[in-house]
């Protein structure tokens, strides 16, 4: 078979060769093309002694850095799926208040320094550090900063107590002063759920040529507790008026608990000596099994002196199935 095939070969090339002759050209260049052409032919033809080794393919190199796995221990940021940027503190400005120290509405002389504490609770899911602040937010700045470092770190759950040192104005007047807090990326935020600024309100009296009646009840709340909360139990059912009363300044008042079936018998008589709030929780009404179920009964705060002022109807219902 390979024999057949060179003899082929063989008559092409002379075949080949007879061309190039006719068509001209010096001897010994028609010499030198016939010989390259003989042996091209039969190193094509001749059989592989060895594999052939192919050449492999061109790596392709990545554009762009790959993406490179934190070590073990770094947090990984976390990503929003809508637009692909690190999320922010807007889930650690959460908060509420708890509690507050100088009762809205106090009376001061003209430039006196007072301290003024929230107690605000971090309801978030976040740690707040002192890198959180307070920023004054509206109104009147009452000598104070525009903003402060939070006080201590704040975990969730936690309650701060925020205080800050004001002046009362030199000038005579009612004053409003507002604040919020701020995340370490410029979050501004209040408490509750509508972020509202937390706030001290004071009056600016000259004490020196006001009577004591300048001093006034600035709130009252009431609230009824029910015992026990549900159901029935065979003595009777307890419900408990609590009563907060809020003043300006020292006073002495009397107040009276009134109630739907007449009963008025509950009276009682406070000095303050300061501006602060009174809480009652002594006076109580005892409804039994037998007693008629409805929901038209209720109680009521009435100030008798030193002065007449009615505070709204409390409402509560009666059941016992």
């Amino acid at each position: 078979m390979l024999k057949t095939k060179l003899q082929t070969l063989l008559t092409l090339t002379f075949i080949v060769a007879a061309l190039i002759t006719a068509c001209g050209g010096s001897e010994e260049e028609n010499q030198a093309i016939i010989q390259t052409s003989v042996a091209e032919t039969v190193a094509a033809q001749a059989p592989s002694e060895a594999p052939v080794t192919e050449t492999p393919a061109e790596t392709l190199v990545p554009t762009k850095t790959p993406f490179a796995m934190p070590t073990l221990g770094s947090p990984i940021p976390l990503v929003s799926p809508t637009t692909g940027v690190t999320t922010g503190k807007v889930e650690c400005a959460k908060a509420s208040l708890q509690d507050e120290t100088v009762v809205d509405g106090k009376i001061f002389k003209p430039g006196v320094q007072f301290t003024k504490t929230w107690y605000i609770t971090n309801t978030s899911t976040c740690v707040w550090d002192t890198t959180y602040k307070i920023v004054f937010w509206s109104g009147d700045i009452l000598g104070g900063g525009y903003v402060y470092q939070l006080p201590q770190v704040t975990g969730p759950g936690q309650t701060v107590p925020i205080s800050l040192v004001l002046t009362a104005p030199a000038t005579a007047g009612k004053f409003h002063s507002e604040w919020k807090l701020q995340t370490p990326d410029g979050i501004n935020f209040g408490v509750g759920v509508y972020q509202a600024a937390f706030y001290t309100d004071i009056e600016v009296a000259n004490l020196t040529t006001t009577t004591a009646i300048a001093y006034d009840i600035v709130d009252v709340t009431m609230e009824i507790d029910r015992e026990p909360d549900y159901g029935c139990q065979p003595a009777n059912m307890v419900y408990t008026s609590i009563i907060t009363i809020t003043t300006n300044g020292p006073l002495k008042f009397t107040y009276q608990v009134r109630q739907q079936d007449g009963n008025n018998d509950y009276k009682r008589t406070v000095t303050m000596k300061e501006a602060g709030k009174l809480v009652d929780t002594d006076h109580v009404w005892k409804l039994g099994r037998a007693a008629s179920q409805n929901s038209n009964r209720w109680m009521q705060v009435v100030i008798l002196e030193p002065f007449y002022r009615e505070y709204p109807l409390i409402p509560f219902e009666f059941y016992c199935p």
